[in-house]
Parts: C-alpha cells; structure tokens; sequence
C-alpha cells in the first residue's frame, strides 16, 4: 500500500524477473502494487498461462552463459522478440508473430479477464509496466484511463496493441527513442507522454533534487581521487555544487555494488570479481555489494565461493551479499544502498536508466535484443561502458578511478539521462500540470 494509504490508480506489475516490478515499485505511491500473475483470488487457468511464459523466459536465460546450446536456444527466443533496426524510418505496424499469440490468448481464452473486472469496480487510472496486461484492459473493456511504461531504451513491436489507432491505451515514454519506436509501430502522437523511466523517490529526493545533488557530490569525490576530472570542470562544478567542492574526504570506502538479474544467469562474474579483488576486500580497502535479490540459492552460491576463496573474514562487513524475504524489500534496501554506492555493475536491464542519479554503470554483458539497444543508449548518455574481463577487474576498474573517467561517466548520466521520470508519470496520470522541466528528446 502507497505511505498515503490513498489510490490515486492501479498500478500493475508482473514477477517475471526485476525489470516490470522494480518500474512498478516507484509508482508505489500512486496506489498499491498489483501483480498480474500473482494476485489473491487469480483463476487456475490464468496463473498456470503466466507461469508457463515466466519459467520458458527464466530457464532460457539461465541457459544463456552454456558455451554453444545457450546461445543457440536463446537465440531462438530471442528472434521473436527482437527490436528491428531503427533506420530507415519506415512503417513498422505490422503486427508480430508474438503479438498475435498474446491477443489470441487473451480474446479467445479470456486471459487477464478476470483481473480487469476485479479492477473495473473502481475505475480509476490504470498503470501498468508490462504490454500484455494493458492489452488485457484494453480488450476486456476497462472503463478508466490506461497507461502503459516502457521499461526499456528501445521496444519490440508487442509493446503496441495489435491495432493501435482502435486502441484506448496511453503510452508512458522512457526515452525519446521509444516515443519514435511506437509511432513507428502505428501509436498516435497524442497517446504518448515523453517522462523518463520511473526512479525510486527515495533515490532521487524531490524537485529540486537536493538530497541527490548531495550523494552524488560524495560520489564524484569519491570516483576522482587524483582530481583529474574536477580540474577539468571546477567551474561547472563549483557552480552546481558550491565552493567546498570535495575539501573534505569522501565519509566511506570505494562501494562497488553488483545487481545480479532476476534470472541469476551471470553469477559467475561475481566470482569472478572476488577472486580478482580478494587483496584489497582483505586489506579493508574496498566494499563489495553482490545482490542477489530475493533468490537465496544465488546468495548462497556466491557466499559458498566466497569462503572457498578466503573471504570469510569480509562477509557482512564488506563483502556484503544480502538476499530478501520479498520483492518489495529488495527494492527498498537496494534503492537505499545505492545512495551509497560509487559505481554500479548490472548487465544493460532497466537498470541502465538509474545512471540518471549520477551512478556509472559498468555493463555486463547483455541478455536480449532490449538489452543491446539498452547498452547503446548508455554509452550514448555517456553514463556507462561494457564491462572488460571481471577475472582482471582489480585492474582495469582502478584505472579508470585513477583516470577521473567514472566521475565523469557519474556526472554526465546525470546531465543527460532522465531523472524525474516518477515525478512527470504522476502528473501524467493524475491530470495535473507539471511543475518540472519537459524532458529534453534524447534518443
């Protein structure tokens, strides 16, 4: 339930990995969070419908690092759900095979119908971070507004409705990219508000955003010891942040926080990453934050190398790898620690929009078409780089500190990628006008 024990909308979200529910869980205070596919009173035959397309996503995914036949099946689902290449700018409205499947389950098996009745006794706006649930309200009839949030740089075609100038359902940009991508694919200019994807509230501290300004201060302090990038830009800095710019020393270690997908499929890196930075976790000289989310046999994975490479000493000090009862109190604590986090590693996940507090991103390498136009957005901004072999991150990472280039990757995510993208999405919803600046159109 929002803190103001209010609904002001329903807001929908789906447990299929992290990217649906974590956009959701900022919206939180728009109204309770409803997951589709996890709901008190949903049919059989519904549940069992999601479950099959969550675990075939899942275990794809998890097959993705298996030399040959991950790649090879992986693919395979991969082609149904690629996003074509943006240029030419051309007519892309033709429906796609797995949208077609989507809308037949839903018409001709009435999937989602009983979910939208529960919900069309209050018909308020309704929200959601996931295409097949708005499809859902859309055909079933929901009486109140539909809004859908695109959750990545760029989409594939199931994101828009099977005929979108027919469809009732409003489109909630992420970036300027998917705005052009879903007129592309036939969705009315008027039906689509450019906001920015939806970041915690307690990440980003308000409008203005003061509370930031001040984390992100520690953390360009902390990214540039040598002063090569605030010599560079001491104007431009002083100017935002004031005089005392980085006089005192930073209140904590280096914090490295990787986030592990929803899927577990990359946690061999984290191992990997142990291994290489075991010296400095053992001197104390860094802090390492493996999240694993709510998947304990990860946690476990992970603290079982740990012991095995001699870092029992350093669990639950600084190497911490905590694990949660529940999505919502991963999202919570996550959002809190990243207030105190340097630098973040994450594969290209919706997670490459949370650059846009002033978090350098350190790509993973990408699982999904989505994820490789997510990683070209990034490097765009200029918030974030692919990550080099984690077995030599003890090297690499600290030259790019020592160069001042995290801090400037820190600082420029900040500037150009979408940071109060919840704030506008509320206004959107709520009818009301906007108090902050439109967003500028970065592709």
């Amino acid at each position: 339930m929002n803190k103001h024990n209010t609904q002001s909308a329903h807001v929908l979200s789906v447990n299929m990995g992290y990217g649906h529910a974590r956009a959701a869980y900022a919206l939180r205070d728009l109204g309770e969070i409803v997951s589709a596919n996890d709901y008190k009173g949903i049919p059989t035959k519904d549940r069992e419908l999601w479950k099959k397309s969550r675990e075939i996503y899942e275990t794809i995914s998890r097959l993705k690092p298996v030399p040959l036949v991950g790649d090879f099946v992986f693919n395979i689902m991969d082609e149904f759900q690629e996003i074509p290449e943006f240029y030419p700018r051309r007519d892309l409205s033709k429906p796609s095979l797995q949208l077609r499947q989507i809308y037949r389950m839903i018409e001709k098996q009435e999937w989602g119908k009983h979910l939208i009745e529960q919900l069309r006794k209050n018909p308020i706006p309704l929200i959601t971070t996931f295409f097949t649930t708005a499809f859902m309200a859309d055909v079933h009839g929901y009486p109140g507004e539909i809004y859908c949030v695109t959750t990545d740089a760029d989409i594939a075609r199931h994101w828009a409705p099977l005929d979108p100038k027919k469809s009732s359902i409003k489109y909630i940009a992420a970036n300027g990219r998917c705005k052009e991508r879903l007129m592309l694919y036939g969705v009315k200019e008027k039906n689509i508000y450019l906001t920015g994807f939806p970041l915690p509230k307690e990440l980003v501290g308000g409008y203005p955003d003061t509370q930031l300004r001040e984390d992100l201060m520690q953390r360009l302090c902390q990214l540039d010891p040598k002063g090569i990038f605030h010599a560079r830009y001491d104007k431009t800095l002083k100017a935002h942040f004031g005089k005392t710019f980085c006089q005192s020393k930073p209140n904590r270690k280096l914090t490295t926080t990787f986030s592990v997908g929803g899927a577990g499929a990359q946690k061999r890196i984290a191992v990997d990453m142990m291994k290489s930075l075991k010296r400095r976790l053992l001197k104390g000289d860094i802090r390492l934050a493996l999240f694993p989310g709510i998947r304990k046999p990860v946690a476990n994975y992970f603290k079982e190398h740990a012991i095995k490479l001699g870092l029992k000493r350093c669990l639950d000090k600084n190497l911490l790898i905590p694990v949660y009862p529940d999505r919502p109190t991963y999202f919570t604590a996550f959002s809190s620690f990243l207030r105190e986090t340097d630098l973040l590693l994450t594969k290209p996940s919706e997670m490459s929009f949370y650059t846009g507090v002033g978090l350098p991103v350190i790509m993973a390498p990408p699982i999904g078409s989505q994820e490789k136009f997510n990683r070209v957005w990034l490097q765009y901004v200029g918030g974030g780089v692919p990550m080099m072999n984690p077995k030599y991150i003890n090297e690499w990472l600290f030259d790019w500190i020592g160069s001042g280039g995290l801090a400037r990757m820190a600082w420029s995510g900040y500037i150009e990628a979408p940071t109060h993208g919840t704030y506008r999405i509320e206004d959107v919803v709520l009818g009301r006008k906007s108090e902050i600046h439109p967003l500028p159109h970065i592709v």
